[in-house]
């Protein structure tokens, strides 16, 4: 019989325990992605890719991969928010579907330039210097005339966003880089979806 109520006791002890640690144990917090352009992006490569390919399955896997290699090295070099560059060439090329008038040998990720049929945006020789131009374009609106770019300026539009409004975040970017009422929304609904990665 004392064996029995030992055992019961011990038993009882355990539970106690085990439910005092699972307690204090707090299940890990989702980081949420910021809406500020300049800083530091929170997501890797992989978590990159991977909100991609959630939103284009059939997409090219190994462009997808370099682009995201040059979204976080550009972005760290010019101090721009990598999660916010790369939702936005997300949002500005329908995932690399592009479909208006920038075409994908354009190497225009961001619709630099892209007004109309006789405007229809600049090229690039290669993904890196449209990624790098994409970046130089971000850090035009998100400072001041006086902050200056750490790498050769490949952005023929460069100069233009000092003369317009200065943008801090996603959403001041509506009216300014795109006419789309929607379109700090559209940026913040995406980040909130990479967020989740």
């Amino acid at each position: 019989m004392r064996q029995c109520v030992k055992a019961f006791s011990f038993f009882c002890m355990s539970f106690i325990l085990t439910c005092v640690f699972f307690s204090c144990v707090t299940p890990p917090q989702r980081e949420e992605c910021s809406r500020e352009l300049l800083g530091t992006g929170i997501k890797g490569k992989n978590e990159l890719i991977a909100f991609f390919v959630s939103h284009s399955p059939a997409c090219d896997k190994e462009k997808v991969s370099r682009l995201a290699d040059y979204y976080i090295e550009e972005s760290a070099i010019e101090g721009i928010n990598s999660d916010v560059a790369f939702v936005q060439m997300c949002l500005e090329t329908g995932f690399l579907g592009f479909g208006n008038l920038v075409l994908p040998e354009m190497n225009n990720f961001c619709g630099l330039g892209a007004m109309d049929a006789e405007h229809p945006g600049e090229y690039f020789e290669s993904e890196q210097i449209g990624v790098r131009a994409h970046i130089q374009h971000l850090q035009a609106y998100a400072t001041t005339a006086d902050v200056e770019l750490h790498q050769e300026c490949v952005d023929p539009r460069y100069s233009w966003p000092h003369k317009a409004k200065l943008a801090h975040t996603v959403h001041e970017l509506t009216g300014s880089w795109a006419t789309d009422p929607e379109y700090g929304i559209k940026l913040d609904r995406l980040l909130s979806e990479l967020s989740n990665f």
